[in-house]
């Protein structure tokens, strides 16, 4: 059986989605599966050893059209995606069965259960979504290992690709660091469009005479994220893509939360995570901008709170035996 995957266009979504699609493999264990994504999306599964191929998609309709055909003949076809383009797509798709999730199906669900029930009534199942998978390369492990340093890894991820209003500051995140770097070596991650705030974080750091870091943003591609994100003894971020791939490495993780909804985004059953965030009548909007023009609900959050956080933690951690 030959199965075609559409999958989200997000990283965060991607990695979110894992559970869903790991339970469609288990379904139909013996069939081919080729996927198509973005970019970003397809490196989640570059090491997945049931993949067949993996196809990047193009957002030009012509070659929409023309990827369609020359995808040959699928038994079944699942989108994770639910834009106009794939609509498009998926009608020129040859396929026996086609299945496609639709955002209003599931409300006021986790969005890994949202993608995974879309799988269960697709498929007529009751699996339950178990943990985020990712294969990450273990070539890029062993190199990793052999340069860390004598310290604790502390990655931030101040970035925030959706918007805005859902980035925390650069003076909060380096007050956070330059405190935390006499116990961790940090090392500040994010993409090529967040060179900007790394830098502002990086000449703040100077200023605190902080040298035990490194700025990697914009700087690695996503196999080199996923392998670095791995390897952290301690991650802070916000509602990002990277969190969710630390989730699925059970990575101790303070998330920051603002504009977005914790309940369906917040790390996927990874117990050594703590939320910080506030809880305002404005909060939340889900818009990129904050329409208020306060951006309150990551203003308000200080350094210090994320501080106390990280005690928490660290704490909750020697408690549960996860370290000494």
């Amino acid at each position: 059986m030959r199965i075609l995957v559409e999958l989200p266009t997000w990283l965060g979504d991607v990695v979110m989605a894992t559970p869903a699609i790991e339970n469609l493999m288990s379904f139909h264990n013996d069939s081919e599966f080729i996927l198509i994504g973005s970019s970003a999306s397809i490196e989640i599964f570059k090491n997945h050893p049931n993949i067949s191929k993996i196809h990047v998609l193009d957002k030009r309709y012509l070659s929409l059209f023309n990827l369609a055909r020359r995808l040959g003949k699928f038994d079944k076809f699942f989108s994770f995606r639910n834009t106009i383009r794939s609509d498009f797509f998926k009608l020129f798709i040859s396929s026996r069965f086609k299945y496609h999730y639709m955002r209003g199906d599931f409300e006021n669900l986790h969005q890994v259960i949202k993608y995974n029930n879309f799988i269960n009534k697709s498929l007529k199942t009751e699996f339950s979504a178990g943990q985020l998978t990712i294969y990450s390369d273990n070539s890029l492990k062993e190199k990793s290992n052999l340069s860390r340093k004598k310290l604790p890894m502390l990655g931030i991820n101040p970035g925030a690709s959706y918007g805005s209003a859902k980035q925390w500051y650069p003076e909060e995140f380096a007050s956070v660091a330059a405190k935390l770097s006499s116990q961790y070596d940090i090392t500040i991650l994010g993409s090529p469009s967040e060179i900007d705030i790394s830098m502002d974080i990086q000449k703040l750091l100077v200023k605190k005479r902080v040298t035990n870091y490194q700025n990697l943003v914009g700087k690695t591609n996503i196999s080199e994220l996923i392998d670095i994100i791995s390897s952290l003894d301690l991650f802070i971020t916000g509602d990002t893509g990277p969190m969710h791939i630390a989730a699925s490495f059970q990575i101790p993780t303070i998330s920051i939360f603002g504009p977005t909804r914790n309940d369906e985004t917040s790390q996927w059953l990874n117990k050594k995570n703590i939320i910080v965030k506030k809880n305002l009548i404005c909060q939340p909007c889900m818009k990129r901008v904050c329409p208020l023009k306060h951006n309150n609900c990551m203003r308000l959050i200080n350094a210090e709170e994320v501080l106390n956080a990280v005690d928490s933690l660290e704490l909750n951690l020697r408690i549960k035996g996860f370290v000494n």
